[in-house]
């Protein structure tokens, strides 16, 4: 038997981990978790524009995830890539820290790169001009399931997304996103 849940339990406690997932992003556990959070904020008595905003970026986090998931099936790395997403919801203070993670094929992180640096030096008022104009375009016919959604993040997000990305060999890597309420 693993022992090492209480470790594990320690560390979600010390790092204010309310909520996490990690595993294969099916859309029942993505709305499960959803209702769960949800839940728990309302317990909280989190104020309602809050709330909506951790919902939502959770939602689009966890679908970005199942999206790039979907789109990788004829992947020859699809085994390491399809059970390695995770999100966390962390708490401190007052401010709310919507995180997720999962492995990517290198060939796609400049691609994501240049999505994600354009995105994360615009104000609240050109990411929403932003979002409006790529509403209206066409999508990408090799569209990883990171467009509109992570400027809807960024959005909602009260300070600019973070993200890193650490390799794991010469054809994966590791990305990770985090948002703040």
């Amino acid at each position: 038997m693993n022992n090492n849940l209480l470790e594990l339990q320690n560390i979600l406690k010390e790092n204010n981990i309310i909520i996490s997932f990690s595993g294969k992003f099916y859309q029942g556990i993505i709305e499960e978790l959803g209702e769960a959070i949800k839940n728990r904020m309302e317990d909280e008595e989190t104020p309602k524009n809050d709330m909506y905003n951790v919902f939502s970026i959770y939602i689009e986090q966890s679908q970005n995830i199942r999206n790039y998931i979907l789109c990788k099936k004829n992947s020859n790395k699809y085994n390491k890539i399809e059970n390695s997403g995770i999100v966390c919801i962390s708490k401190k203070d007052s401010e709310y820290c919507i995180s997720s993670g999962n492995v990517i094929e290198n060939e796609d992180i400049n691609t994501l790169i240049e999505k994600l640096d354009i995105i994360k030096v615009m104000n609240k008022d050109e990411l929403k001009k932003f979002y409006k104009a790529e509403l209206k375009k066409e999508p990408a016919k090799d569209s990883l399931g990171a467009g509109v959604g992570l400027i809807d993040i960024a959005r909602k997000a009260s300070k600019p997304l973070e993200y890193s990305f650490r390799k794991i060999d010469d054809n994966l890597s590791f990305f990770q996103l985090q948002a703040i309420v």
